[in-house]
C-alpha cells in the first residue's frame, strides 16, 4: 500500500474503545451516538465527529452521505438494525442534564453548485445525555419541534405521543414531562436564548475532516441506562 493510501487509511478507520468514558472528547474525534432502546440494547446509532466537548454543552457534527444504523427488516423479516445512508448535514447539540437536544440542518443544492444552506432548527426531546467509551447514549422521547431559520417553529408528533399513552406503550405522566421539557425549549427560543443566538447557523465544519464511521463496539458495549428508565417506560424497561 503507498504512503497517501496508508495516510488515507489511518483517517477513516474506526478509533479504538477508550478506557476512561469520563474524558472530554477533542474537536474532530470520531465517536459514536447510540439510541439505547427501552429494554436497554443498543439500538440506531449514528457517526459523528466532535466540534466541542465543554462539558456542560456537546457539539456533534454528521455529513450527508455518513452511514449510519437504522431500524429494517433482515431477509427473513426480522426486525434488526441496517445501514442506512444520511442525507444532510448535521450540527447536534447537546446539554448536560436536559432531556433535548437542539439540532441544525443545512442542505445542499443538487444543480451541481453543491452550495451549503442552513434549513431549520428542530428540538428533539431525549434522555439526558450519558458518557460511553465510545461516545454517546441516549434515546429519543418522540415528541419533537420544528423550528424555521426566522424562528417560526410547529410541534411534531404530539399525536404520536398521545397515541402511545392512549395505548398503554408510554405512561401520561411521563408524556406530560416530555411535552414540559418541549414548552421549556420553546420558552428559550422565543426569548432568543442560546443556542439560537449564538451564530452557530454560520458554522462550517473542518475541511480536513474525512466522514465518520462508527466505532468497533458500537453494538457490543454494554448500554449506559438512564437513572429515570423505570419510571418513564414501565414493564418493559425492567
Amino acid at each position: 500500500m503507498s504512503t497517501e493510501r496508508s495516510r488515507r487509511a489511518a483517517e477513516t478507520a474506526a478509533p479504538p474503545v477508550r478506557a476512561d468514558a469520563s474524558t472530554a472528547w477533542q474537536p474532530g474525534d470520531a465517536v459514536a451516538l447510540r439510541y439505547i432502546t427501552r429494554d436497554g440494547k443498543p439500538g440506531m446509532s449514528w457517526p459523528y465527529r466532535v466540534v466541542e466537548d465543554r462539558g456542560d454543552r456537546v457539539a456533534l457534527f454528521i455529513p450527508r452521505g455518513a452511514i449510519y444504523k437504522q431500524w429494517g427488516r433482515s431477509e427473513t423479516g426480522d426486525r434488526t438494525l441496517v445501514d442506512a445512508t444520511w442525507r444532510h448535514d448535521v450540527l447536534r447539540l447537546m446539554f448536560a442534564d436536559r432531556q433535548h437536544s437542539i439540532w441544525l440542518f443545512w442542505r445542499r443544492d443538487e444543480d451541481g453548485d453543491d452550495e451549503r444552506r442552513f434549513t431549520s432548527y428542530y428540538i428533539n426531546m431525549e434522555e439526558p445525555f450519558r458518557r460511553t467509551e465510545i461516545g454517546f447514549d441516549t434515546n429519543d422521547h418522540v415528541l419533537d419541534v420544528v423550528v424555521t431559520p426566522d424562528l417560526a417553529w410547529q410541534w411534531k408528533d404530539a399525536e404520536q405521543l398521545d397515541e402511545r399513552v392512549r395505548a398503554g406503550a408510554l405512561p401520561a405522566a411521563f408524556a406530560a414531562e416530555v411535552r414540559a421539557e418541549g414548552e421549556r425549549a420553546i420558552a428559550a427560543l422565543e426569548r432568543g436564548d442560546s443556542p439560537f443566538s449564538d451564530g452557530w447557523e454560520q458554522w462550517t465544519p473542518d475541511p480536513s475532516w474525512s466522514t465518520p464511521e462508527l466505532p468497533a463496539g458500537w453494538d457490543t458495549l454494554p448500554a449506559t441506562l438512564w437513572e429515570r428508565r423505570l419510571w418513564a417506560y414501565g414493564d418493559v424497561a425492567r
